[in-house]
């Protein structure tokens, strides 16, 4: 590789451009870097903004140049498919075609002929910008779904992807013994990542049971890589002698200062505990996740079409060009639906020649259609069951930041009349703190019958200083 990713990571600039772009592209992960090179090809002059400091986004998290890793490609699956995009980054960004924005945290978009999105910059969002571009590619990502239990707020549990994250930026593991839990694809990668880097994972803990899978044969062999990818995985886990306990959940966690252990209960197919199948395993840190919500605020705040995906979450509808029903909006990656960083890639450039006005060429709309495809299939086989909520106790928290348990939500619903996610919000202030409810939303969403995780408009997408908002006001 010519250059690696962190090197050209310094040659960032941090000051809009008066003049404005062809396009603007919020996120720097697969969909994001693919758009933006792609576009940059066929003649735009690219804006590429993202709240981190690096490209990537959460799928290739990589370490910081100060950690010295010499081999950051054996905690990622296709680590090649990256450092191509960023070599073709590189030399767009010393070519002047695309300007990097790095730690731009965009927190309102204004549609029209020139878009303007205001966004909050640094480290510590202290510094402010304003964007202007003929076109918004939405590349936002997704941030995980968490099922509250008792136990789960102890130190040592953390999210699937925040121990991969752990890993991957900071070659640090969040315990020695992990149990990792949960549903969905991400927690076989996660436990590869966990044993190749020296941890012990006495099991992996599946909600599901991958039957779903096996109702669309014809979806999973058009996709054979995937099946290469998880055979892969679940070789890597056999050779660590990790048991995968299917149909199952973490339904306590045990501890005072930290995790020190996990009751596992078997699931019927509504997610309910069997009784009698309790079952303590011992570890020091428990990774648990239950897939992804797409990131769609900034969309959804302009009125942008959404669908509902089939694991009970709520994506951006798109047509076969990758616009959203906002004239002058496109969006690619998990905004679309949850499908991984190879349908995220394809989306991305799909998006970006059509903005380009090019064709698509038929092999990568194939592609893309196999790969949406399966990504449905994926999201179906692990949706939640409805009773899942039957683990939960009393005065277990269903908001972290504010400290709201599951009395105060059922109380709000049964006694108040709340109906909804926003009413229950109002009476008991669950999603009111730092992380505006996507840890507790999803949990929220179920407790008071409110439907799809995803849905709510925001008309600030992420935390924002008091002066940005007096400043944007005075300014229009």
């Amino acid at each position: 590789m010519a250059t690696s990713p962190s090197e050209h990571a310094e040659r960032t600039e941090h000051a809009d451009d008066p003049a404005g772009y062809d396009l603007a592209v919020i996120g720097a992960g697969p969909a994001g870097l693919a758009g933006a090179v792609a576009a940059a090809d066929h003649g735009l002059r690219c804006a590429l903004l993202d709240a981190g400091a690096r490209p990537g986004g959460q799928y290739y998290r990589h370490p910081a140049p100060a950690l010295g890793a010499a081999r950051p490609d054996r905690l990622h699956h296709q680590w090649s498919v990256f450092t191509g995009l960023a070599d073709r980054l590189a030399a767009h960004v010393a070519a002047g075609r695309i300007v990097r924005l790095a730690h731009h945290h965009v927190w309102a978009a204004e549609a029209g002929a020139e878009w303007r999105l205001h966004a909050a910059v640094g480290a510590d969002s202290a510094g402010s910008a304003v964007i202007r571009a003929r076109a918004v590619l939405l590349a936002t990502g997704a941030y995980e779904r968490q099922l509250p239990f008792p136990g789960w707020t102890l130190p040592g549990v953390v999210t699937a992807g925040g121990a991969q994250a752990m890993l991957k930026s900071g070659l640090v593991l969040p315990g020695r013994r992990v149990v990792v839990a949960g549903s969905g694809p991400l927690l076989l990668a996660a436990a590869a990542s966990l044993t190749a880097a020296g941890a012990a994972v006495p099991a992996v803990v599946e909600a599901g049971d991958y039957l779903g899978y096996a109702r669309r044969p014809g979806v999973l062999a058009a996709v054979p890589g995937k099946l290469v990818e998880g055979a892969v995985h679940g070789a890597a886990l056999a050779r660590h002698g990790v048991r995968l306990r299917r149909s199952s959940a973490v339904v306590q966690a045990h501890g005072t200062d930290r995790v020190t252990g996990v009751t596992v209960a078997r699931l019927d197919a509504r997610w309910r505990p069997l009784p009698g199948t309790e079952r303590r395993i011992d570890c020091d840190a428990l990774a648990v996740g239950h897939g992804l919500v797409p990131q769609i605020e900034l969309a959804t705040e302009l009125g942008a079409a959404t669908r509902p995906v089939p694991d009970g979450t709520v994506a951006l509808r798109v047509d076969g060009h990758q616009r959203t029903s906002v004239p002058g909006l496109w969006a690619a990656g998990e905004t679309c639906g949850v499908g991984g960083a190879e349908l995220a890639i394809a989306e991305g450039e799909s998006a970006a020649l059509a903005i380009a006005g090019a064709t698509p060429p038929r092999a990568l709309l194939s592609r893309r259609r196999r790969l949406r495809a399966f990504a449905e299939l994926m999201a179906a086989a692990h949706r939640p069951g409805p009773d899942w909520t039957s683990w939960l106790h009393p005065d277990t928290e269903v908001c972290r930041c504010e400290e709201v348990p599951v009395s105060a939500v059922r109380e709000a619903v049964d006694e108040l009349g709340a109906g909804d996610p926003r009413t229950v919000k109002l009476l008991t202030r669950a999603g009111m703190g730092w992380c505006q409810g996507r840890m507790c939303g999803p949990a929220v969403a179920c407790l008071s019958g409110g439907g799809a995780q995803g849905a709510d408009s925001r008309p600030l997408s992420c935390p924002v200083l008091l002066g940005e908002l007096a400043a944007g006001t005075s300014e229009n």
